[in-house]
């Protein structure tokens, strides 16, 4: 199968999709981004070609930044990205009770083949609750870093975040993070769990590509029922859970919040200077 997407670069080898996210300037997660994702979700859903899927940047800074911080100032630019997102799968479900960006990571997480994130910048808010989506998680040392800032802008994480997170570290470490609103490094991700492993920033290609390699020569019939089975072990992270999320984000959508995310974008959010010190620039606000 060829792939023709917008901000995504696809290539497909021995069992292996090798996906690259380029979404200039910033790599948000937005009316671009989100629509290419769920596109490529259906059609890799079905391609027997692939066993497993490697996410990456072609941005050396930022993974992915966040969600575009217009979805709270200007609502037409949430509804085109939500009308964009239903239209590049019309015809699977998109559920009332979740948003369009739990609709497309639940998707993600949903998919047969092994999906892997190779974190080699920052991924905050949108994007880490993407990168949390993924089967597995591989961070470069010194160079990676994940974090929720949302409490900080007065509403909360939405787009599976307080599932998935909570999912993968536990309650506690979840509020920690979800509250304490602070960027988290390679090596505290790896304690933590968040990722499966902090690598050297001069390894993490070999690794992850070998890896990666060795699942794409599986048999796909191995693969899938592997996953198949472990995703039968309960989880916590359920649809009801993630309606309810989607249902306390609606009302911290206020005129506070919107106002506080104008001084934030006028202050240099969503500019490379300031996506780089974000949670500093947002305390300083």
């Amino acid at each position: 199968m060829t792939y023709d997407l917008p901000a995504l670069h696809i290539s497909v080898a021995d069992g292996v999709a090798h996906v690259t996210i380029d979404n200039p300037p910033l790599n948000l997660s937005d009316g671009t981004l989100l629509p290419s994702l769920r596109r490529f979700v259906s059609q890799v859903r079905g391609d027997e070609a692939v066993r497993v899927i490697v996410f990456d940047s072609a941005d050396p800074d930022i993974f992915v930044a966040h969600g575009d911080t217009r979805f709270i100032t200007e609502p037409e630019v949430m509804a085109a990205a939500g009308a964009a997102t239903m239209a590049a799968n019309p015809d699977a479900e998109f559920p009332a009770d979740m948003n369009l960006m739990q609709v497309v990571h639940e998707e993600v997480r949903s998919l047969p083949q092994i999906t892997i994130g190779k974190l080699t910048g920052l991924a905050r808010g949108g994007g880490n609750e993407f990168l949390m989506a993924l089967d597995m998680r591989f961070a470069a040392i010194g160079k990676a870093g994940q974090a929720q800032p949302e409490a900080l802008m007065g509403i909360m994480a939405g787009g599976g975040g307080t599932q998935y997170l909570t999912s993968l570290v536990g309650r506690a470490r979840s509020l920690e993070i979800l509250l304490g609103a602070q960027l988290v490094d390679a090596e505290l991700a790896e304690r933590y769990g968040l990722v499966n492993r902090a690598l050297p920033a001069d390894e993490i290609d070999e690794y992850v590509g070998s890896l990666a390699r060795r699942i794409g020569e599986l048999r796909p019939e191995v693969v899938f029922a592997v996953k198949e089975a472990v995703n039968t072990v309960p989880s916590g992270v359920t649809r009801g859970g993630l309606a309810t999320e989607n249902a306390l984000l609606g009302p911290l959508f206020t005129a506070d919040a919107a106002e506080l995310a104008h001084r934030l974008l006028d202050a240099g959010m969503q500019t490379r200077a300031g996506e780089l010190r974000l949670e500093a620039l947002i305390s300083e606000i």
